[in-house]
C-alpha cells in the first residue's frame, strides 16, 4: 500500500483513467506543458530505452508507459520529488518498466554511459535564476522553475551524450527561448527536425514551445500545425479536450 506524507493526494491521470498519481500543492504537481510535452514526442514502441530528465514526479513518465512498451528512467534531483515518482510508480504497479533515479542530471552520462537511449525528454527549469530574495520562497518550487541547479545548456550537453547516434530529444519549454535551444541543439549534435507552437487562443502569442531533435541527423526541419489550447468562449478547444481527457 502506498503511503501518502504531508499535504499530498491521488489524483486520476487525466484522460488515463486506470492511473492515478500521487500530487501535493506545496511540493509537485504536473503542469499542462507535462502533458503537451508527453503527447508530443516520438516513442519507440516495442524496443528501446527512454529518459525523462528533471522528472518531478514522474508524470511524463507514466504517460509515456500508455503509448510505450519500453523502459523508461525517470531522473529527478530533489529528494523528496524523486520519492514521489518512486511512489507513484508503485501506485500504478510498474515497477517491472518504469526506473526511477536520484541524481543530477548532469551526473548521468559518468553514472550510466553515454549513448544509452532512444528517446529522451525534458521539462526543464524555464527562467534565470534570480538573486535569492526574488525566488520563490518554497525551495522545491524555486528549483523546479529556475536554473538553480541546472542551465539550459547543462541539459542540452547531458540530453546529447545519453542520446544514441539516431535517437530523438524532445523538450517543452517557452518560446522566447527557441533561438537559444536551436543554437545549443546543434553546438551538441543535435539537429532539430519538429517543432510546435501552443497558443492560449487564436490571435494570441504563442505561450508554450514543444520542439523535438534526432542526434547527429541531417537538417530537415518540419513546422507542425499550431495548437490553441482554448476557444474564442475561454473554454478547452476540442483538440485540447482530447489531449487531456481522450476522445
Amino acid at each position: 500500500m502506498v503511503v501518502l506524507k504531508g499535504d499530498e493526494r491521488i489524483d486520476f491521470l487525466l484522460a488515463e483513467e486506470n492511473m492515478r498519481i500521487i500530487q501535493s500543492k506545496e511540493v509537485f504537481a504536473f503542469s499542462i506543458d507535462a502533458v503537451l510535452l508527453a503527447r508530443f514526442t516520438s516513442v519507440p514502441i516495442t524496443r528501446g530505452k527512454i529518459l525523462d530528465l528533471c522528472t518531478g514526479n514522474g508524470v511524463i513518465p507514466l504517460f509515456l508507459s500508455r503509448r510505450s512498451q519500453v523502459k523508461i528512467t525517470g531522473v529527478e534531483i530533489q529528494e523528496r520529488l524523486y520519492d514521489m515518482a518512486v511512489r507513484n510508480v508503485q501506485l500504478n504497479q510498474l515497477e517491472n518498466r518504469l526506473e526511477m533515479i536520484h541524481a543530477d542530471l548532469k551526473d548521468m552520462p559518468a553514472l550510466i554511459g553515454n549513448g544509452k537511449f532512444d528517446q529522451i525528454t525534458c521539462n526543464p527549469p524555464y527562467f534565470a535564476t534570480p538573486v535569492t530574495d526574488k525566488r520563490n520562497i518554497n525551495e522545491h518550487l524555486a528549483i523546479a522553475r529556475h536554473e538553480i541547479h541546472c542551465s539550459l545548456e547543462d541539459v542540452i550537453k547531458a540530453c546529447s551524450r545519453l542520446c544514441k547516434s539516431g535517437g530523438k530529444v524532445s523538450i517543452v519549454h517557452r518560446p522566447g527561448r527557441m533561438i537559444d535551444l536551436i543554437s545549443l541543439f546543434r553546438k551538441y549534435r543535435l539537429e532539430p527536425k519538429r517543432i510546435q507552437l501552443v497558443y492560449p487562443k487564436k490571435g494570441k502569442e504563442a505561450n508554450v514551445l514543444l520542439i523535438e531533435a534526432a542526434r547527429d541527423g541531417k537538417p530537415d526541419l518540419k513546422i507542425l500545425p499550431p495548437l490553441y489550447t482554448h476557444d474564442e468562449d475561454g473554454e478547452y478547444s476540442h483538440e485540447f479536450r482530447e489531449i487531456l481527457y481522450g476522445k
